[in-house]
């Protein structure tokens, strides 16, 4: 039995993957979403340095998992990534959806597209948090009014801390059992990052003909994708 560990992208909260789930364990798997502390019900949870990739590694000790599926999300990509290096033979494979991945010393600031400064500017306007996106925001992306309305109406601010916090790898990602997801409405190429990622043996590529938040978009087809990646 394979056990998925669920971590959603920047504002979201375990709730992310509730049409994600059922699926998973009616195919008779574990299925564990997780909320990173300051987020969502977890929001009065103080964050500091490398408190997200605490998060999850603890939770996989705390429940014993072994044979982990762990996939994270957009922004959570990153501490997705720290913690995989360091779960040992728990971990079965990575799946990244859509995700920025971690560089060793460099944080999810480091590499925004608009220049890390502009972001550094945006949290310290908004008194330390990243403020989440505006319904209009999520126009192109292959949801329906009332996916984004769920969206939209369960974002909680991300603390800034998380995104300026510097990575630190314990392993080299190419090393790791790796598919990665990438949504084809939100760009048809990986970053160089990830292309750089992709020439590893161990790295597989698939692509859903979605926007960036699959696990609204398209659940079941995102269900079944990390059952595929499962089996691999």
């Amino acid at each position: 039995m394979t056990e998925f560990v669920l971590v959603a992208g920047a504002w979201l909260g375990s709730w992310a993957w509730d049409e994600v789930v059922p699926e998973l364990r009616a195919a008779g798997h574990g299925a564990h979403p997780l909320t990173l502390s300051g987020l969502a019900d977890r929001q009065s949870t103080p964050v500091g340095p490398q408190t997200h990739v605490r998060d999850i590694v603890g939770e996989i000790e705390r429940l014993d998992l072994r044979d982990v599926v762990l996939v994270g999300h957009s922004y959570s990509g990153i501490p997705v990534g720290q913690a995989a290096a360091r779960i040992g033979d728990r971990l079965s494979r990575v799946v990244f959806v859509d995700a920025n991945v971690p560089t060793d010393g460099e944080s999810f600031v480091s590499t925004w597209w608009q220049g890390p400064e502009r972001l550094e500017e945006v949290i310290e306007e908004n008194q330390g948090f990243w403020p989440p996106l505006t319904a209009a925001d999520y126009d192109g992306q292959g949801l329906t009014d009332e996916q984004i309305s769920r969206i939209a109406g369960g974002s909680t601010p991300q603390p800034g801390i998380t995104l300026t916090d510097a990575a630190v790898l314990d392993r080299p990602l190419g090393e790791l059992p790796t598919t990665y997801v990438k949504c084809l409405m939100d760009g048809e190429d990986p970053n160089d990052d990830v292309a750089e990622l992709l020439k590893s043996t161990r790295w597989d590529l698939v692509e859903m003909e979605t926007g960036h938040w699959p696990m609204f978009s398209q659940p079941h087809e995102m269900a079944r994708v990390l059952l595929r990646a499962a089996a691999r």
